[in-house]
């Protein structure tokens, strides 16, 4: 009988524990973060809370006040987000450490400079050890070891690139625009639109550190200018945003290598249209279905949509669908892969759009959250 006891209380102690952290952390509930330009109003990072079964988000509200957090990356372990302060003239730009608190507030750990300047794209890897900063300014690229306690470690690797591509104004000097860990956490790439490459590194995670691929890199076609990439579900293909000519460069990746071959471009605009003025590639996606990749096009404000072939793994353009607001830069897909989210930089806006999983066609839901200058938008996934 005692033990019986015994045994129910310890059950009851459980059922109880359980009950709390139900309570603490609903279900189908999760947090999606706005990195913004702090140049007006905004006050930094905020944060929203949303409801997986409902499709409805939160108010936002000011998760950290820090100075343009433009760019965020989350850990794996969703407790901690790492974002990059991007800094004009001379001086290296930094990075911060914060801990997700409950709720959603920001709770900084740490500071730690990337030694290069004007950081605009970072990535922790795969397993948590390390996060990578892409030094567009500088045209360079770093790796900073990530401690147990989520805080960051002092530099441990920085590759400069040289070199320059066919336009004088925007390609006659190096400039690394982002960098993606693949899913077997061997290899970065980084996208530098001054030189036209995707460079490629053996990266390794327990080190945090960075060391030149054979081959060393991937082309885009002249003048180009890669910006972001996007790897497939299935690690067979990746996707480059090409910012100066509107299109989009679609690979095959060999894992076992690193190594990307091009298996064609093609234009982000309706009817293969030559950009205008004012219009520039921003940020791709690959829906996690792996039927659709999605790229946002500034100027243009809209974001153009491309069915996947399955086998090939090339693309064919669908259409655009205008994303109600001004320069929209990055976007993000809900984790049920329902939701696109699209940070509108110039109208202090996101819009949620629907996404049709079958057609991967965008339909706007009315919800808009009122963000200043957002520029990134990163969800949660615990």
């Amino acid at each position: 009988m005692k033990v019986f006891r015994n045994y129910l209380f310890v059950m009851l102690m459980i059922s109880g524990t359980l009950f709390d952290n139900a309570l603490a952390q609903p279900k189908g509930e999760t947090l999606v973060y706005f990195g913004t330009y702090t140049r007006g109003p905004s006050q930094g990072i905020y944060v929203s809370r949303f409801d997986l079964k409902t499709g409805k988000f939160s108010a936002p509200e000011v998760a950290a006040e820090t100075k343009n957090p433009s760019f965020l990356a989350i850990h794996p372990n969703g407790q901690f987000l790492y974002s990059i302060a991007e800094n004009a003239g001379d001086s290296n730009g930094m990075v911060s450490a914060f801990a997700i608190e409950k709720g959603g507030a920001l709770k900084l750990l740490n500071q730690e400079s990337v030694g290069g300047k004007g950081p605009a794209h970072l990535v922790v890897d795969k397993k948590g050890k390390a996060l990578l900063v892409a030094n567009y300014g500088g045209g360079s690229v770093a790796a900073l070891p990530v401690l147990d306690n989520g805080k960051l470690g002092a530099l441990t690797a920085f590759i400069q690139h040289a070199g320059s591509s066919v336009n004088p104004q925007r390609q006659k000097e190096p400039h690394a625009h982002s960098i993606n860990v693949d899913a077997a956490n061997r290899f970065a790439f980084v996208a530098d639109l001054g030189l036209d490459k995707i460079m490629v590194y053996k990266f390794d995670a327990a080190k945090a550190t960075l060391v030149a691929n054979e081959p060393a890199f991937a082309t885009v076609p002249a003048g180009g200018g890669p910006r972001h990439l996007a790897f497939h579900p299935n690690e067979k293909f990746a996707y480059v945003i090409n910012e100066m000519t509107c299109t989009v460069t679609a690979f095959s990746y060999y894992a076992n290598l690193g190594e990307l071959k091009e298996l064609q471009t093609i234009s982000a605009l309706p009817n293969g249209a030559q950009p205008e003025a004012g219009m520039s590639g921003a940020e791709i996606q690959v829906h996690p279905s792996g039927k659709f990749v999605y790229a946002s096009i500034r100027g243009h404000d809209t974001i153009a949509i491309f069915a996947v072939e399955k086998k090939t793994g090339k693309l064919t353009h669908i259409g655009n669908e205008p994303t109600q607001g001004k320069v929209p830069r990055n976007f993000a897909i809900d984790p049920t892969g329902k939701f696109l989210l699209a940070a509108n930089q110039n109208s202090d806006s996101v819009v949620i759009f629907q996404i049709d999983e079958q057609t991967g066609s965008l339909k706007a839901t009315g919800q808009i959250l009122q963000i200043p200058s957002p520029v990134c938008v990163k969800f949660v996934q615990k």
